[in-house]
């Protein structure tokens, strides 16, 4: 008579990769922000997709680095004025949106600007290979340099608002505006530095009042950075909290008529403690490193590419390893499931910068690169996955 199976003989199934619970591309996402208020203010081609928005004939949108949906809710009395507009009693309103697959800022950037999911617009990653070199690019950073046009050739929200007459304007950090990152995403119009978050307001709301039209983004990152040295629940990240929603209020406040000011993020952050469990070192795991030759991504969201004829045995490895952690999926069905966006939008040009595998946590674990990514593999608060912590962030609206 047959025994029953032990607990240690128990083998659960790996996640499925239809099971993650992919973007909200095309109603709800960060990619449909911007031609939803280009669509109303008659800027051509562009289509409403967040269907709660109304016209405005002016719009901003300020973009917080690393202020995910949950941290603001889990920090009221950090955030006194952005709560307020989660509801309607300031004359706001406020809703998440998704930010797109992977969660990080470049591929993000990339998607707020553009108007484009991942798969289309060409920045699937914080690092993927060149298909052309055989190198991990860094999105971010733009390591190794490459051409910005042919790695990103649309033209972006701010560009075709420009082109119909739309005054279109950034007002960022000084050393932005020359960045590949900033042309292939966010350029279009006129670029305005200014170092402090106080300038930044200001010159925001001049740049709105600038022309009966207007579409202005400004930015802070302290809060990102804050999260990843510290935790998105340390002092110092709740003291940039503090911080930058007092900035949203100065510029609520300074809004002209007709205006619409947008607050919203890139990505959220969850902190993954400093353990073995939870912090699983791809350069000292053999059985991981098998048959890879290059690992890309970040430690939330992987990038796997193979040695040629290996990917089937690194798909199944991986799954084998991590797959009650991860969703791991092949580059085929990550696309399948709407990973990057709808199937149909991925290109072929951005089809091999995506991993043979493709490995997003559900868990509050990473895959680490303790020789590789030094830098990285010490971070407190991490991102780039599926889950609500990384995906929602929100969307809160001031009008005047």
């Amino acid at each position: 008579m047959a025994q029953p199976a032990s607990a240690w003989d128990q083998h659960p199934e790996p996640l499925a990769p239809d099971s993650a619970p992919v973007p909200a591309y095309g109603t709800g996402s960060l990619a449909d922000l911007l031609p939803t208020l280009a669509a109303g203010m008659a800027v051509p081609d562009m289509t409403a997709t967040i269907r709660e928005l109304t016209p405005a004939d002016r719009n901003c949108v300020f973009l917080i680095d690393g202020l995910g949906w949950e941290q603001l809710k889990a920090h009221p009395d950090e955030a006194p004025f952005m709560t307020s507009l989660l509801s309607s009693s300031r004359g706001g309103t406020g809703q998440p949106l998704t930010t797109g697959f992977p969660a990080t800022t470049a591929t993000s950037l990339a998607s707020v600007g553009t108007g484009l999911p991942p798969g289309a617009h060409g920045l699937p990653g914080y690092t993927v290979r060149n298909p052309d070199t055989g190198e991990l690019m860094n999105q971010l950073r733009w390591q190794p340099w490459t051409s910005p046009a042919a790695w990103q050739p649309y033209p972006t929200v701010f560009q075709l608002a420009d082109r119909a007459g739309v005054h279109a304007a950034q007002v960022s950090a000084p050393t932005f505006e020359n960045t590949p990152l900033t042309k292939v995403a966010l350029s279009g119009g006129t670029f305005h530095g200014r170092l402090t978050g106080e300038d930044r307001m200001d010159l925001a709301a001049e740049q709105l009042a600038a022309g009966d039209r207007s579409l202005v983004y400004t930015y802070y990152a302290e809060v990102d950075g804050a999260g990843h040295r510290f935790g998105v629940d340390s002092d110092t990240w709740r003291g940039r909290l503090m911080y930058v929603d007092r900035l949203v209020q100065r510029l609520a406040e300074q809004l002209p008529p007709r205006t619409a000011l947008y607050v919203t993020a890139d990505h959220g952050m969850i902190d993954v403690p400093f353990d073995e469990q939870h912090r699983i070192d791809f350069d000292e795991d053999w059985e991981l490193r098998a048959g890879v030759a290059l690992l890309g991504g970040e430690g939330r969201a992987r990038h796997v590419y193979a040695v040629p004829g290996a990917s089937n045995d690194v798909l199944t490895c991986w799954r084998e390893v991590i797959g009650e952690q991860f969703w791991v999926a092949s580059r085929d069905e990550a696309i399948a499931a709407g990973w990057f966006g709808p199937p149909d939008r991925v290109e072929r040009r951005v089809y091999d910068r995506i991993g043979d595998v493709v490995a997003a946590a559900r868990d509050d674990v990473l895959i680490i690169a303790s020789e590789r990514e030094p830098k990285e593999s010490a971070m407190v608060g991490n991102h780039g996955s599926m889950t609500p912590a990384e995906q929602l962030v929100p969307l809160l609206e001031v009008r005047s």
